[in-house]
């Protein structure tokens, strides 16, 4: 069950938060950054499984991940599901719901987390004052739509092993970006989520896990993961750069 947290003048704000480099007030000025705060009045935990929103939910607030983790995913009618991504803390999930003011996917969270609620009402009266926040917001349209672009490639051209190398070291970018080691982390999703997620069977997933963690480029137990050559997974992804 979600918990709503009002947000108090003295707690954390976008103006002192440790994921301000990296969330929406990415690039903003200092000045510009502490108008923000006036966005930020609530927030909402999540514990493990709960959903955030579900597909068809009037669109009221975008969210900015404070910690944990979230997966958003598509379901049909037959209950059939797709999941589209998998967002870390100091990323936007919601903004898929802009157009119809309506989502499109489910949010679920994949451990206890938190959000941030920026609300739209207040994002619009705000954005009239502060004309650099309608850049932000089209930042984050542009990045949702490379993630949306970047599924869509790895679905349709990469090898199931290209697939997995590829989500491993983005999985180790993002870490990084949080000031986590790139090498070694846990995976808060399951083999069977992975494989929805590229388009993949769980066999497959274990069975990639397991020749990767043969061929000496990864240690893995259970859910953690310890990469013991990025260039060798570089080059299975067919990349250069993670």
């Amino acid at each position: 069950m979600q918990k709503r947290i009002p947000v108090s003048p003295d707690s954390t704000r976008c103006s002192t938060c440790m994921l301000s480099e990296i969330c929406l007030p990415l690039g903003m000025a200092r000045n510009d950054i502490s108008r923000l705060d006036e966005l930020i009045k609530e927030r909402i935990r999540l514990p493990k499984g709960t959903a955030l929103f579900h597909r068809g939910d009037k669109t009221e607030a975008v969210y900015g991940i404070r910690s944990g983790s979230i997966k958003t995913q598509l379901e049909d009618a037959s209950g059939q599901v797709q999941i589209t991504g998998f967002l870390l803390p100091g990323e936007i999930l919601g903004m898929d719901g802009l157009v119809d003011n309506t989502h499109v996917s489910h949010a679920i969270a994949l451990e206890d987390s938190e959000v941030c609620v920026i609300r739209l009402d207040e994002m619009d009266r705000l954005a009239m004052q502060l004309p650099v926040l309608q850049q932000q917001l089209r930042r984050l349209m542009s990045k949702e739509i490379n993630r949306s672009h970047l599924l869509v490639m790895s679905l349709g051209a990469l090898r199931s092993e290209q697939r997995l190398a590829a989500f491993l070291l983005n999985l180790s970018h993002r870490l990084s970006a949080l000031g986590y080691s790139p090498y070694e982390f846990v995976l808060r999703m399951s083999r069977e989520e992975i494989g929805n997620y590229l388009g993949l069977t769980l066999e497959t997933v274990s069975r990639l896990f397991s020749r990767f963690a043969r061929e000496g480029v990864i240690k893995i137990h259970q859910r953690e993961v310890h990469i013991l050559d990025m260039q060798a997974l570089r080059t299975l992804a067919g990349s250069d750069c993670a």
